[in-house]
């Protein structure tokens, strides 16, 4: 087994059963317990598990929110297969919004170039990928820039987002369950996520399955308000028909 895959399962494990345990590794991957720690300082500097004390949790355990680059960099396959399963929901023409999130960045990047398409975002992220397109007319939503997200927060984003109306908003979560629906760890970020929702016709949420079943801080969303969640093939399908009986249409790609 390669470092890097080994150091997804371990990940793997950890969002599975809330903790690692450096000698339990040690053993199930038939290696030393040096090696082991040194795979858990990568995953930590990476941002997707903090180290304690004979093993290392998850972040999200933590309530710990990873910046940008931290997120970016796992499930990248995942994620381009997701955003470009999400191209069937761009319409030929129109207006779309495009929520702050690393999946939904890599949306940016893929859009049509044959398509006449104003795209609403207050992800600077997302807008710079965009910003030399002729075939789009490019909306930059202001307010406060959290740096930890890159996303525009706070009254100004909620003042644009409430004058406007899309054809489908391409929504990020941090979270995503049964019991709670769509969250995030900050209160000011879930207010524009809510704002978005309400500004679009459709809503289509790009997650991977590592966002399924983690509750966070701040609601912004039930289930019955999301028209199709497009997933990545390692969601149990069991826990998807769950999800198709909430309400959403499920989309494993």
């Amino acid at each position: 087994m390669y470092a890097e895959e080994r150091h997804w399962a371990i990940l793997e494990q950890a969002r599975k059963d809330g903790r690692v345990d450096v000698a339990a590794l040690a053993s199930r991957f038939d290696m030393t317990t040096e090696t082991v720690r040194r795979d858990l300082t990568v995953l930590e500097r990476r941002g997707v598990l903090r180290r304690v004390h004979g093993g290392a949790i998850p972040v999200e355990r933590l309530g710990f929110e990873p910046n940008v680059h931290a997120r970016d960099s796992v499930m990248t396959a995942e994620k381009n297969r997701i955003a470009k399963a999400a191209l069937e929901h761009v319409p030929e023409e129109g207006a779309i919004l495009l929520d702050a999130g690393t999946t939904v960045a890599r949306l940016a990047d893929v859009l049509p170039v044959d398509r006449e398409l104003t795209v609403v975002t207050h992800s600077p992220t997302s807008a710079l990928a965009l910003s030399g397109r002729g075939n789009i007319t490019l909306m930059l939503v202001g307010g406060r820039l959290r740096g930890r997200t890159l996303a525009a927060v706070d009254d100004w984003a909620l003042h644009a987002l409430s004058d406007i109306f899309v054809d489908v908003a391409f929504m990020a979560t941090n979270g995503l369950s049964l019991e709670r629906g769509l969250t995030t760890p900050d209160s000011a970020e879930a207010m524009v996520k809510r704002a978005a929702i309400a500004a679009a016709r459709r809503t289509v949420v790009l997650a991977d399955r590592t966002k399924v079943g983690n509750d966070h801080f701040a609601r912004f969303g039930d289930l019955a308000d999301v028209d199709t969640l497009i997933t990545d093939d390692g969601l149990d399908e069991q826990v998807a028909e769950e999800i198709r009986r909430a309400g959403p249409r499920v989309e494993v790609v």
